[in-house]
């Protein structure tokens, strides 16, 4: 028995809502795999804030349709076709996937997107070189926090040369002074 429109309809807005909170799809072909590999798959993903989505390719079409961010996605959406969908831990997913697959040997990485833009093999073993999202927030977190240091004391030192400037332009000026006496004296001594 087939889905309803208005199952089919539900299906559509569920991918759309898991999509707005999605940072990067990898896109597989998980055909031979078992229903235990298949909840063994998902199981080593959840705690990396990822979700496995097994739907009909023409759903997430429908899904990704006016989404440019993920529009791309649109050229692997053939055959047996499995999405995780990483919403939080991008190089923990990457690599729960990788061991998975490595233990299996029965998928298939078709590729990936990101902020539209189509992630190949290298482009998603570059996401397993970004540090975790703790330490990217953390780094940002002391960029900002050393900000308003820096620009304080930028500032302070404003005034602080304006001022030893100006208490140099008397002491220049009199040795500059003193410089052309002493040049008149000796023109005037020879």
């Amino acid at each position: 028995m087939g889905r309803t429109l208005a199952d089919k309809k539900a299906i559509v807005a569920e991918l759309q809502e898991t999509l707005q909170r999605t940072q990067m799809v990898l896109v597989i072909d998980y055909q031979g795999l078992t229903v235990a590999e298949m909840t063994d798959l998902r199981r080593q993903l959840r705690p990396t804030g990822t979700v496995c989505k097994v739907t009909k390719n023409t759903l997430m079409g429908i899904a990704i349709r006016d989404n440019p961010v993920w529009q791309p996605m649109e050229r692997f959406l053939k055959g047996t076709t499995a999405f995780l969908l990483v919403q939080e831990d991008l190089p923990g997913a990457v690599k729960a996937y990788q061991e998975f697959q490595k233990a299996t040997k029965k998928t298939e990485l078709r590729g990936g997107v990101m902020e539209g833009q189509v992630l190949d093999e290298a482009g998603i073993k570059a996401v397993l070189e970004l540090p975790p999202k703790e330490v990217l927030m953390a780094k940002v977190a002391g960029m900002l926090k050393t900000l308003p240091t820096q620009l304080a004391t930028a500032i302070h030192a404003v005034p602080t040369q304006l001022a030893t400037g100006i208490n140099e332009v008397p002491a220049s000026l009199g040795r500059a002074i003193q410089a052309v006496v002493r040049q008149k004296e000796t023109a005037g001594a020879q």
